[in-house]
């Protein structure tokens, strides 16, 4: 079955060069004029992504993703946007959009970040069902995309998922910004290491609030890495 992706820009040829590119790709692309019909549409069906402009008449992009973020926290979103600012970037993805891509882009561009997050997100894409992993009272399950503080439910977004993974999958060390930026968003520049800062505060206040036993510990000047409130001095 096709993938469906929802996109919504006010431009008609960006609507229209994405969703060529998009079908062209092999998904199955619906286009809307402004974040609010976006809305309305999500409202009667729910589509495997979505694609985002900032700037659009109505309610904006930004403020569309959080209202989609809350009715549900998997969806994966993209920002696009002609507004190459690092708080543009650090707010968008601080308010649960999974990346963010500066027009003008290539259209393949956008179908490569579109495939890359649905590899992220989707386990129907022949990823390793590896067991689940574990740290404290944290458990995840790749496959199943889910995530318990003992035996409650985590709520995630796509991009605290990947985040807090790819923490656990290398718990014997720590993570630099630049490396999580880098596999997890594929950022160069150090401007957006406020990214990573952002998604940490949203991560440990949830965190808090399930009552975990481990904590992601800031090292001043390098990164973040998983300790054990038992095993902090």
């Amino acid at each position: 079955m096709k993938k469906r992706i929802y996109l919504a820009d006010d431009d008609r040829n960006i609507r229209e060069l994405m969703s060529t590119f998009l079908i062209n790709a092999g998904f199955e692309a619906e286009a809307f004029p402004s974040g609010d019909a976006l809305l309305n549409a999500f409202e009667k069906s729910r589509p495997d992504l979505v694609i985002l402009d900032i700037m659009m008449p109505g309610t904006d992009g930004l403020t569309v993703c959080s209202r989609l973020r809350q009715k549900d926290a998997s969806l994966p979103i993209i920002i696009v946007s002609a507004r190459d600012d690092p708080y543009d970037r650090v707010t968008g993805l601080s308010l649960g959009s999974d990346d963010y891509l500066v027009k003008p882009f290539l259209p393949l561009e956008l179908v490569a970040r579109v495939n890359a997050l649905f590899r992220r997100t989707d386990t129907a894409s022949g990823a390793k069902k590896d067991g689940p992993l574990s740290f404290g009272s944290l458990t995840l399950r790749e496959d199943a995309r889910e995530a318990f503080i003992g035996t409650s439910p985590l709520s995630l977004t796509p991009a605290e998922f990947g985040f807090l993974t790819y923490l656990l999958k290398n718990k014997e060390r720590a993570v630099s910004r630049n490396e999580l930026l880098r596999e997890l968003w594929s950022f160069d520049f150090e401007a957006d290491t406020r990214v990573s800062d952002d998604l940490l505060k949203r991560l440990r206040k949830k965190l808090r609030e399930k009552g975990a036993d481990f904590e992601i510990e800031t090292v001043w000047g390098f990164g973040f890495r998983l300790v054990k409130k038992e095993e902090k001095p």
